[in-house]
């Protein structure tokens, strides 16, 4: 009787597991859009991470052994992304043509706490290139020299260092680096070099919190010069937060209250021209007219920007760097969320008062993520639609030798050309049309999508 008991107990518990996996997998299925099941959603999210049957985020392989898209959710959000911006094809297609071996010149703009060493040293050690960056032990800054030449092709941190200025922003470094490169690399008949500038933003809550964390370790960057129209600004057009040699030891409260901190939008500050403005000259118009006029030539230049990523998505960033100039990294890129700023347990009341603190920042940020999500998209639309042509080309080449062997290479008719053609022609046009993009079908295949831009 005992050892029918057990297998009677042991039968229903495999089939309430049974159950369970079902109602999972349907919960997910009946309601794709966590803002309208959220509990459910994190009941459905709790079960598959936590150990269960279901399918691992972040796993290289499904259960049937298929490889997985590599892309798939990086911040763990089971929402799809709704666009909110509208884009033209230019903006969204972004693919330059990077000549390494000619005298054209990447250049970084490092904004602080934005995961921006991280990516320089990629830049400068994890790229496949026909010759490597030199980089040697106990050496801050690398050697990277165009093939057959020496000369550089990268304008950043690790390769020619701070030669604009510690944390150059985009006024310092468009007016800087033209003349610091032909200052290193004068020759005759120099022809005109094209830069191509590329950033990385990151959450603004999450990076102010990373920047007060450093600066309390006793981060100063007072060595930034800050030039705009020729000049660093003076002392009463930048007051300093603290009165002694740094701010070391300062708590969160005593960071936000200061008025002159510039971890306070910094990201908009640093990507804008702030010769719009007057530069440093705060009497030159009303903050909120000069706070909107900076957002939007920030969002301008990082628009017309070759290439950006997001530190909160390091595979996108990793693909989408690739695919615009066409250079491949050696080992992929890996989404860390474990970060000091990710350990500080902040009130919501806090954060509520960081966002306001840095509203033009949340508002830049939330048009970068949907321009950076958006191009992905794109991206891979193109991807795939190549990857058919190929195959589509390698089936009629392989029947086109088929039907030479059998000395029967038919003639196709008007009709059977005209059908193709415009089946060809169908096809191309479905594809290209970047208002159909949010089609249900290809967001299946796009599991990858955040949920809406408010969320944090």
């Amino acid at each position: 009787m005992d050892e029918k008991s057990t297998s009677s107990h042991q039968r229903l518990l495999l089939f309430l597991l049974m159950v369970a996996v079902f109602g999972v997998f349907m919960i997910q299925y009946a309601c794709p859009s966590s803002s309208e099941c959220q509990m459910l959603h994190q009941l459905g999210a709790w079960f598959t991470l936590g150990g269960g049957p279901g399918i691992r985020i972040g796993d290289g392989e499904s259960q049937d052994g298929l490889q997985k898209d590599p892309y798939i959710a990086e911040d763990g959000a089971l929402a799809r992304f709704v666009p909110r911006f509208n884009f033209t094809s230019a903006d969204l297609n972004r693919e330059v043509d990077f000549n390494i071996k000619g005298d054209d010149v990447i250049v970084f703009l490092h904004i602080q706490k934005t995961g921006g060493t991280t990516f320089g040293r990629h830049l400068v050690r994890n790229i496949q290139l026909e010759r490597p960056c030199e980089c040697h032990a106990g050496q801050k800054k690398c050697t990277c020299l165009r093939p057959g030449k020496k000369e550089t092709w990268l304008f950043s941190r690790f390769s020619t260092g701070w030669s604009c200025g510690l944390h150059a922003d985009w006024t310092e470094l468009t007016h800087c680096v033209p003349s610091r490169m032909d200052s290193r690399e004068a020759q005759k008949n120099q022809p005109s070099r094209n830069y191509y500038y590329i950033t990385i933003l990151r959450d603004p809550v999450s990076r102010y919190l990373s920047e007060w964390r450093h600066v309390q370790r006793g981060a100063t960057w007072k060595a930034s010069l800050h030039v705009c129209d020729g000049r660093s600004p003076t002392l009463s057009e930048l007051p300093s937060c603290y009165p002694g040699d740094d701010w070391s030891g300062c708590s969160l409260q005593e960071f936000m209250d200061c008025p002159y901190n510039l971890a306070n939008n910094r990201q908009t500050r640093m990507l804008a021209d702030l010769s719009l403005v007057g530069c440093y000259n705060v009497s030159a118009m009303g903050e909120d007219e000069r706070w909107a006029v900076l957002l939007d030539s920030a969002k301008r230049n990082l628009k017309g920007m070759a290439f950006f990523g997001l530190t909160e998505y390091q595979r996108k960033t990793q693909y989408l760097f690739e695919r615009t100039f066409n250079l491949q990294f050696i080992a992929p890129f890996t989404q860390l969320n474990g970060t000091r700023a990710s350990s500080v347990e902040v009130p919501s009341e806090t954060q509520q008062r960081i966002r306001q603190l840095n509203r033009w920042d949340v508002e830049l940020y939330e048009y970068a993520r949907d321009l950076f999500l958006q191009r992905f998209q794109v991206a891979r639309q193109q991807e795939r639609r190549q990857a058919r042509e190929r195959r589509q080309q390698e089936r009629r080449r392989l029947r086109g030798r088929f039907s030479a062997k059998q000395g029967r290479r038919p003639r196709p008719t008007e009709t059977t050309r005209s059908t193709e053609e415009r089946r060809a022609k169908d096809s191309l046009e479905s594809e290209v049309l970047l208002s159909d993009w949010w089609d249900v079908d290809e967001n299946s295949t796009m599991e990858d999508y955040t949920g809406n831009v408010e969320q944090w």
